[in-house]
């Protein structure tokens, strides 16, 4: 899949509910038991893009490795925050 850049993802409407790939540097991570949230930003806008991680679909072992500088590609499909 070819990658989109992250202020792609602001600027394009119709990417919403559609499969995506992005990569970037973490800014930051959080969460709890349930869900982990990631601030991904790839340099190309100052906003960050929040990556979910649901834990029923990952381990915590599997996401211990992601920390703040820590790259990552991710595919998914883009939503848009209830926020």
């Amino acid at each position: 899949m070819k990658r989109t850049k992250i202020k792609d993802l602001f600027t394009s409407p119709e990417l919403l509910g559609k499969e995506v790939c992005v990569m970037g540097w973490v800014r930051t991570r959080r969460g709890n038991k349930h869900v982990q949230f990631v601030a991904l930003n790839d340099g190309s806008s100052v906003k960050n893009v929040q990556i979910v991680f649901d834990l029923a679909k990952f381990s915590e072992d599997d996401l211990k490795a992601i920390t703040t500088g820590s790259s990552l590609k991710v595919d998914g499909i883009l939503v848009e925050s209830m926020g």
